[in-house]
């Protein structure tokens, strides 16, 4: 789809900003709970309520972050995982459950303020194969149908945050925009019926991604401050991607007869870790040239006035899947603990940078490192390596990433403590034969970006729970730590 960018993944948003017409529009970021150790629900709150956070988009319908969101002010995207698209496209009794016990019971019993269904999250993904072609549609028809039926037809609206490879483009101008031609009609046919029912076009465009992709993609287009070759399109003016990639989709719902559907953006954001382009000073820049650029109310070339957007995302997940990229873990503007990672304005009544969340509970001050009387050439490193990062989190380790500094005992320290901290500090989990022990000294490198961890206290059974080490199959983050210790 030329340089148009796109995002894998499943995940939550907000929404800050101004009042239009009875509607928020602003920035927002998604709040992912793909965590070892997620954030209780009720620090999350109030952390959103600091930062002066209106809305909140899910991506599930968890009852305990919907019982914390009780009274809160902040309106609700509730969201359907796509594994649940073909229970509810072929059961409208399904669907009819799923409403009363994810909407309605929250909005008359708990007093929860949902707007929003996401039916699905990026279901027609070209990576997916087509899995889900034949269930979204008939899913949202259910949902929209036990809506009404609920008699909430008229406060809650169904909406699919769509991935932006729907749409493509001939070359770099939006005009030559359409929808994907194997989902061309689907497409169309979609776009009626959420237009017919008050709904939104949900779409998530990912410039960080179109870099990521593409070596030759240029890095100065996918931020927002200034592009040395801007694209003419029949005299609009596109200088970032993020303009382009929203107006070749106002060109398609154009050309299809919507000129006026309703767009929100419901991921959009850049990593800060895990690539060489996901770094703390990048993210800073493109998510804050984001703010700035749509602040005005300015709009886009094909689109002027005020953008609908999410931020991707609010907290960092250590549990994500890193097949997209080890930078997956690390789109959050906080880190795991709900500590701001850099200076951000959301333009809200914060004032100026982040607030970051109060009331986190943390693990004794405390790591598990390679002991200083291990050698490199133990035959069971390679293995006990392996396995620590094979069972936590090691994509801060790597070429270009936040600990790419560190030696040789360094990495391994990294992979040990991340095992034993996402393991709950237990004893057992730094028991890695003649190799690990446990230090009160912060091993951290003095006055630089990688930083090892003490794991918070967890909101529920999530975190994981070890067993002594034993030999168990390797992940890719094996592969670089081996290639790590080979070469220093």
């Amino acid at each position: 789809m030329g340089i148009l960018g796109v995002k894998y993944g499943l995940y939550i948003s907000m929404i800050l900003g101004l009042m239009v017409l009875g509607k928020v529009y602003g920035i927002g970021a998604n709040w992912g709970t793909q965590a070892t150790h997620p954030l209780p629900p009720n620090i999350v709150v109030k952390l959103l309520k600091d930062n002066g956070i209106q809305k909140v988009k899910l991506f599930d319908a968890d009852s305990e972050i919907l019982k914390a969101l009780s009274g809160s002010g902040i309106e609700v995207m509730v969201g359907i995982p796509n594994e649940m698209l073909w229970i509810l496209a072929n059961s409208m009794d399904a669907a009819e459950k799923w409403v009363e016990k994810n909407v309605s019971s929250h909005v008359s019993s708990n007093s929860v303020d949902i707007k929003y269904v996401a039916v699905g999250n990026e279901p027609f993904l070209a990576q997916l194969n087509g899995t889900f072609l034949s269930t979204t549609f008939p899913a949202l028809q259910n949902i929209q149908a036990a809506l009404i039926k609920a008699g909430l037809g008229n406060r809650v609206k169904v909406t699919i945050p769509l991935n932006a490879d729907v749409y493509q483009s001939s070359n770099e101008k939006p005009s030559t925009g359409d929808f994907r031609q194997d989902i061309h009609d689907l497409m169309v046919n979609i776009v009626k019926f959420l237009n017919d029912n008050g709904g939104a076009f949900t779409v998530n465009i990912y410039p960080f991604i179109s870099l990521y992709n593409d070596p030759n993609f240029p890095a100065d287009y996918a931020f927002f401050d200034g592009y040395s070759s801007p694209i003419d399109d029949n005299g609009k003016i596109y200088n970032n991607v993020f303009d382009a990639n929203h107006d070749t989709l106002l060109w398609a719902l154009q050309k299809n007869g919507f000129p006026n559907m309703s767009i929100m953006i419901g991921e959009i954001g850049w990593p800060t870790d895990g690539d060489t382009n996901a770094n703390l000073k990048a993210a800073q820049k493109f998510n804050q040239g984001f703010m700035t650029h749509i602040s005005g109310g300015k709009g886009t070339p094909m689109r002027p006035g005020p953008i609908d957007a999410y931020l991707f995302s609010l907290i960092d997940e250590d549990a994500k899947s890193i097949q997209p990229g080890n930078f997956e873990r690390h789109w959050g503007i906080y880190y795991f603990d709900g500590t701001p990672k850099y200076n951000l304005s959301l333009g809200t009544n914060n004032g100026g940078g982040l607030v970051p969340a109060t009331g986190v509970r943390y693990l004794a001050r405390q790591w598990c490192v390679l002991s200083p009387s291990a050698s490199l050439d133990n035959p069971q490193l390679a293995d006990s390596v392996g396995y620590a990062c094979s069972h936590a989190d090691c994509t801060s380790l790597g070429h270009g990433t936040s600990c790419s500094d560190l030696d040789s005992r360094g990495n391994v320290s990294y992979a040990f403590n991340s095992y034993y901290q996402e393991n709950d500090q237990q004893s057992s989990a730094c028991k890695f034969p003649n190799l690990s022990m446990i230090t009160n000294t912060d091993p951290s490198p003095p006055g630089g970006t990688c930083k090892f961890k003490i794991m918070i206290q967890a909101s529920g059974p999530n975190s994981h729970k070890s067993n002594a080490f034993t030999t168990k199959p390797v992940n890719v983050m094996f592969l670089v730590i081996i290639s790590l210790l080979s070469v220093l």
